[in-house]
Parts: C-alpha cells; structure tokens; sequence
C-alpha cells in the first residue's frame, strides 16, 4: 500500500508529523499523526471539504452574484503539528499551500470535559473562484476564523468519534463572508494517547448516539411487544385450563334439582 510521509520537523529530534492518507480506506479521509520523542502524542482522521463564497459577475456585467466553490481537503497534504500537555496544533497546507486549515485543541480539564476545538483558522487565496486558481492568480490571502469555538468535546483519556457530518462556520476576516467547514468520519484524539498509533476509547458524538437509538429503539419496541404477546398468550392458557377444570354450574335455575 502506498503511504506517503510528509515529515516537518518543528523541534529537531522532537516533534516530527506524519501524513498516513494512503493507509485510509476511504479516499476521501485523511489521516495525520504527531509524534513526540518516537511516541505518538496526537492523532487525527477525518474527512473534510470547505465552502467558500466568491464573487461572478451578472449577465449585465455591472452586478456581482455571490456562489459557492466546494474545496476538498487534497491527499498527501504537507502537515506541520505540535504537541503540548495542554496545547496541540495541527496544520494542514494542500495545492501547493495555496489552502491552509489550522486546528488548535485545548485540554480543559483533567477529570470532566477535557479535550475541545478550541479555534479553527483557514487560509485561502482572493481570486474569483477558489478550486481552479493557484497560487500564482491569487492577488492576496483571507483568512476565516472561529474563535472560542466549542466543538468536538471529549472526556479526558478517550478518543472523539463522530462519522455524522458535522458544520463548521468561520467568518472571513473582513466579516464580509462565512466559509463552511463540513467535517465527517472524524476519528480525534489530540491528548493522553497510550500506545502509540492507537487511539484510545472512543466517545461517541450526540448525533452518532441518537442515530444509534434510533436505530436499536425500533428493535427494543419489537422485543417487548413480543414479550407482550407472548405473556397475554400463556395467561391466557392457563386461565383457560383453570377454567376448564371446575365444575360448571347450569345457567338455568331449574335445573338445580336434577343435581346430587
């Protein structure tokens, strides 16, 4: 299997950063890893693609009309990373760095809550329509940002997974546009893995969970509306048996007399 390594060493002989896309079974999902001293200190796998609005000019040539270009995160992207007890970084340069995605994880706390997305940057290029540019069209860079974003919360020691697609939004520095971060198949553990190049437990997002009941309540239901059935059925036996063992007593009065 072909798997293409783009190692960038941030600290010589501490911190290298690995892109593993070819080990994906899916074309469309990436998959990085940072290590620290020969230890892997954080993991990400994950599927992504970006909307970003530019502007066309109307059939009247005069007017602008505002459309979406689908950006999809390239494999075999160049990563950069960083580990930290309480900080990590992984960034993400595909087209020849004309497109740059930043994500930074926060760990909050040590026994509740302690792992989140903390801000989530993106750089791209000013041009007219953003997937068929390079870098040489471009006239300037934007970038699109969220801060104080609270996304992809995780317990401490476990891995966030969540294959239901989620929505990013990010606000374009000049607070003009929003780009739209669509992440699915997310597998994230940036904190507090064990061994090296696995993740740790998974803790499952609230869609993926729901989707999950939603799935197994159509079953349970069936289970105990059988078991229903089934009790109604032998109470059903037995009073009949019961019945059909006592004595029964004629209906018509008169008939009292022919008895003993």
């Amino acid at each position: 299997m072909d798997v293409r390594l783009g190692a960038a060493l941030l600290s010589p002989g501490r911190q290298e950063v690995e892109n593993l896309s070819g080990l994906s079974t899916s074309p469309e999902k990436d998959i990085f890893v940072v290590r620290d001293n020969g230890t892997t200190c954080l993991m990400a796998e994950f599927a992504a693609k970006l909307m970003v609005p530019y502007d066309v000019s109307a059939s009247n040539y005069v007017d602008l009309i505002t459309e979406e270009a689908e950006i999809p995160l390239a494999r075999g992207a160049e990563v950069r990373g960083k580990c930290d007890t309480t900080e990590s970084e992984l960034q993400i340069s595909w087209l020849d760095k004309v497109y740059t995605l930043k994500l930074y994880f926060v760990k909050v706390s040590d026994r509740v809550i302690a792992v989140c997305l903390s801000v989530l940057l993106f750089v791209f290029p000013l041009h007219q329509k953003p997937q068929t540019c390079d870098a040489s069209e471009s006239t300037g860079k934007h970038t699109a940002n969220s801060h104080h974003l609270s996304a992809l919360l995780t317990p401490a020691g476990k891995s966030y997974e969540c294959q239901a697609q989620q929505t990013i939004s990010l606000i374009t520095s000049d607070h003009q546009r929003t780009v739209t971060l669509l992440l699915s198949e997310v597998r994230i553990q940036p904190f507090d893995i064990s061994a090296d190049f696995v993740f740790s437990e998974e803790h499952k997002c609230p869609v993926d969970e729901r989707e999950q009941l939603e799935e197994t309540l159509p079953l349970i239901l069936g289970l105990i509306l059988g078991l229903m059935i089934v009790i109604t059925i032998c109470i059903y036996h037995i009073h009949h048996k019961l019945t059909a063992n006592q004595v029964q007593l004629p209906r018509d009065r008169s008939q009292y007399k022919h008895m003993g």
